[in-house]
């Protein structure tokens, strides 16, 4: 019935469902930060009990793709489709688990944990290639970071939620970059991603699916530009 430690039995609770299977007994350990049956043959929790886990190397994956912090913007058509909400919510979990856990519970850019004090939080950024001639965005890589070097990658979301002085501070003691040279980074991002905002991608999550992991139906493209376009006005 899962794999037990000292009795327990690990399950795989998405979010939202973490109050109901409290309420059928389930309990969480918050160093592994996993939710578990105190004890097998509880028949309330089977809706939970574990799935297979994820290989440590996602078929394709190149785990060199991406390295460092830099401003990665996602192009607009493909803005509110990142992995997780693209991903069925209990395998979730278990990428999470993976992504974390691979990295030994520390970001990938700046090598920092988790701290409750500065509510710094690991979080996984996805790395993109893309094709121009067959408007392919492809999922090449998972990277585990901390929340402040995710809101530096992800600047311009940072300046529309009033972060941005932070995420650019951060960006700059991170890299090394002097200001003048940060900002000339930050253009160049920007008209990277006006550029690839203009065609509208099709997603290429294969990189997933071929490990097993199932996948939500996403909005689609032209879904997905219209609601890009509401909300820059």
């Amino acid at each position: 019935m899962g794999r037990m430690v000292s009795a327990r039995v690990w399950l795989d609770v998405p979010y939202s469902q973490k109050d109901a299977a409290k309420a059928a007994g389930a309990r969480w350990d918050p160093a592994a930060r996993r939710w578990y049956a105190p004890r097998a043959g509880m028949a309330g929790l089977e809706p939970w009990l574990p799935l297979p886990e994820v290989p440590g190397l996602l078929p394709g994956e190149d785990r060199s793709f991406g390295s460092g912090l830099f401003v990665d913007l996602v192009p607009a058509s493909c803005w509110f489709t990142n992995v997780r909400s693209c991903v069925d919510e209990r395998d979730w979990e278990r990428l999470r688990r993976m992504i974390t856990g691979r990295a030994g519970r520390r970001c990938e850019i700046c090598g920092r944990g988790e701290d409750r004090a500065t509510r710094r939080r690991l979080e996984a950024h996805e790395r993109w290639a893309y094709d121009p001639a067959a408007r392919v965005q492809a999922l090449r890589r998972l990277v585990c970071v901390c929340s402040d070097c995710h809101l530096a990658t992800h600047l311009g979301f940072a300046e529309v939620s009033g972060r941005g002085g932070e995420a650019f501070a951060h960006l700059c003691e991170l890299t090394g970059l002097s200001e003048a040279d940060a900002r000339l980074h930050v253009e160049a991002a920007f008209e990277l991603w006006s550029r690839r905002s203009a065609v509208v991608w099709e997603l290429d999550l294969s990189m997933l699916t071929d490990a097993g992991v199932r996948l939500r139906p996403p909005p689609d493209a032209g879904e997905r530009a219209r609601e890009a376009r509401r909300h820059l006005g």
